[in-house]
């Protein structure tokens, strides 16, 4: 059943801003008193007001909202990998990959997945960390889509696309001596310098995409983790 809105009167406003400014003094949201502020003093003019509440749905909540709209830096890696290097050093060819690429992709799809891939966060989370990023925006960066497909020269192609990376290179974390240090061994400190390092995520999130994928495959995922201990 559709439901209509509810029209709020002028003293149910009121009320309602002087419960929120209560609030945030509570719990000390300093970052909602400029807004509140505004808000009052529009209410004061008595001019019309639609009030809207938004839950899980604005830029800060919902990701899925943030891969059609972003507000991060959108970017793409790509890859094209011949079947014969595939075939030596993972032993099964380009085929199967993609056949399990395609089983991944359905099971994304039937999920409601803002995600078709593996496991973007891992590897934006530790660059994150290294460089004095904002981890609390990975939940709105991971989001990403896979698209991969085999070549009439048997090549493997593969794609990651990011379309809300929200990252920066100075200001903030970056400032830290040792995510500076990190930023600066890639050349990535300072201005100008993001769309670079937006793509240096944007590959080592392919690389951990083909490397899980290609380690499930070959039924050694499982032992490389005995044997490097990370079961301990």
């Amino acid at each position: 059943m559709e439901q209509k809105a509810r029209k709020m009167t002028l003293s149910q406003i009121r009320d309602l801003l002087q419960t929120i400014h209560e609030i945030s003094n509570r719990f000390q949201l300093v970052s909602l008193h400029h807004q509140l502020a505004a808000a009052e003093s529009l209410l004061s003019q008595n001019p019309p007001i639609d009030v809207a509440i938004l839950g899980q749905f604005k830029a800060g909540k919902s990701s899925f909202i943030n891969s059609l709209h972003t507000r991060g830096k959108r970017v793409i890696a790509e890859a094209t990998i011949p079947g014969d290097v595939i075939t030596n050093i993972a032993k099964f060819p380009p085929g199967e990959l993609l056949r399990l690429r395609n089983i991944t992709n359905t099971g994304a799809m039937l999920a409601g997945s803002t995600n078709n891939g593996m496991h973007s966060a891992n590897g934006i989370t530790a660059i994150f960390i290294a460089t004095g990023q904002d981890v609390a925006n990975v939940a709105e960066s991971s989001p990403a889509l896979v698209f991969a497909e085999q070549t009439p020269d048997n090549s493997y192609y593969f794609s990651i696309t990011i379309p809300s990376l929200i990252v920066g290179t100075y200001g903030g974390g970056t400032a830290l001596s040792t995510q500076r240090e990190c930023l600066e061994s890639m050349d990535c400190y300072g201005a100008g310098k993001v769309g670079k390092f937006a793509e240096i995520i944007a590959a080592t999130v392919l690389c951990g995409e083909l490397s899980l994928l290609s380690a499930i495959l070959a039924q050694d995922w499982v032992s490389s983790h005995e044997k490097m201990g990370r079961n301990r």
